[in-house]
């Protein structure tokens, strides 16, 4: 579109958008705001100041989300809403940092339809992504000397929000820790949490810390994590030892791996009442030539992945929790021959039962039910993620930074 073209443009919605702030009241303007995308949104915002000022608002940026929100829980319940995967890729003939932000369609011929790139800022360059909820994506280091710093990024507008946890100043600790982050959406208040789990290796002080980030008042509170404070965990196993990612959000709350000298189990953290809760594993989900293990949601539920490799061939047992927090439900669903081939890197599971995997030829979709496997056009993804709606937001507009 040519420059004066553009210029006809915006004094027509300039014109537009005055006379219906002149025929409609700011709150029958509101809600017809409302149900627009965010790409709509950020043009209008230049129509005119009372625009601006009506989607800048907080109370706004809620009621879009709820509305955004809602709709796509419609779509979910009458199974008439499309899987979306996210993934990270290196941007072709750039410096080795430069990547872009993909979100695809996956459709039922197991093709791929882009929807979506952005291109992630280069102040992410020492980040990985590691969390995404409602339109907003969690980064974090797992580098000692980086991994108090988290941003928050709204790709869709372009914002983004710079965190700063609780550094390490203890040299020996700095040395042998591990920190897990995990992004949550507090449906009681509407508030955005993030929930950064510390463990310590070695050490005789060594034990597990968490700190928990509000969005809405902007602010960190440390808390640590009592064995004694868990509810459901058996005596007598020791203080968390090691945390390992990935940190899951499902059934409101963030789920990750925890391990004391002589126990594995699930660390649950409710982001409504912010409380910690041990969920016991399956009673023998380790083979003897178990290579390694993945927590997952499987078809909405708590999963737990077990891959080994012996003599007798490779294998992939999947167990779900059938009733959410009940250990005896624990019911082992699926024992999968590993047909594929080469390093296997578990990327996460589809709403549909679709386990998605990445190993030297690229990304693999398998179905463990049928076992059919087919490999996507995806052969550089360095961060896997999915979603049952490709849903962007407002949050940060009113109080993040703006990158180009």
């Amino acid at each position: 579109m040519s420059q004066s073209a553009t210029t006809i443009l915006i004094k027509k919605q300039k014109k537009t958008a005055t006379t219906m702030g002149e025929l409609l009241s700011n709150d029958v303007v509101e809600d017809i705001l409302g149900h627009l995308p965010v790409k709509s949104l950020t043009r209008f915002r230049c129509v005119s100041k009372s625009c601006d000022s009506i989607i800048t608002d907080p109370t706004f940026i809620t009621k879009h989300l709820k509305l955004n929100l809602n709709q796509s829980e419609s779509l979910v319940s009458t199974n008439t809403h499309s899987e979306y995967l996210l993934y990270t890729t290196k941007v072709k003939n750039r410096s080795p940092s430069s990547k872009h932000l993909c979100a695809v369609v996956c459709n039922n011929d197991c093709t791929l339809t882009q929807i979506s790139r952005f291109e992630i800022p280069s102040l992410f360059e020492k980040h990985s992504l590691v969390g995404f909820c409602n339109g907003l994506f969690c980064l974090a280091s797992r580098r000692n000397d980086l991994n108090h710093i988290i941003y928050l990024w709204n790709p869709s507008i372009r914002m983004f929000k710079k965190l700063l946890a609780t550094p390490f100043t203890d040299e020996d600790k700095k040395e042998h820790n591990r920190s897990v982050v995990g992004l949550a959406y507090n449906s009681q208040n509407n508030d955005f949490k993030i929930l950064r789990l510390l463990s310590v290796l070695l050490g005789p002080g060594a034990e597990a810390e968490a700190e928990i980030y509000s969005l809405s008042t902007d602010s960190w509170r440390k808390v640590v994590i009592s064995m004694e404070s868990l509810r459901g965990f058996e005596p007598n196993f020791g203080r968390i030892v090691k945390i390992d990612p990935p940190c899951i959000f499902l059934n409101g709350a963030l789920h990750t791996l925890a391990i004391t000298s002589s126990h594995h189990f699930i660390l649950s953290f409710n982001v409504n009442d912010e409380s910690f809760r041990e969920i016991m594993l399956p009673s023998s989900p380790f083979d003897v030539d178990t290579n390694f293990t993945q927590h997952a949601s499987f078809k909405g539920s708590l999963a737990f992945f077990a891959f080994a490799d012996s003599l007798r061939g490779a294998f992939c047992n999947i167990w779900v929790m059938e009733e959410y927090g009940v250990a005896e439900s624990w019911t082992r669903i699926y024992r999968v021959p590993m047909i594929w081939v080469g390093d296997v890197r578990f990327c996460g599971c589809t709403d549909n039962g679709e386990v998605w995997i990445k190993n030297s030829t690229g990304l693999i979709s398998f179905d463990p039910e049928s076992q059919n496997l087919n490999v996507l056009g995806v052969e550089d993804a360095d961060w896997v993620g999915f979603t049952a709606n490709s849903m962007e937001s407002l949050i940060l507009l009113n109080g993040g930074w703006f990158h180009n």
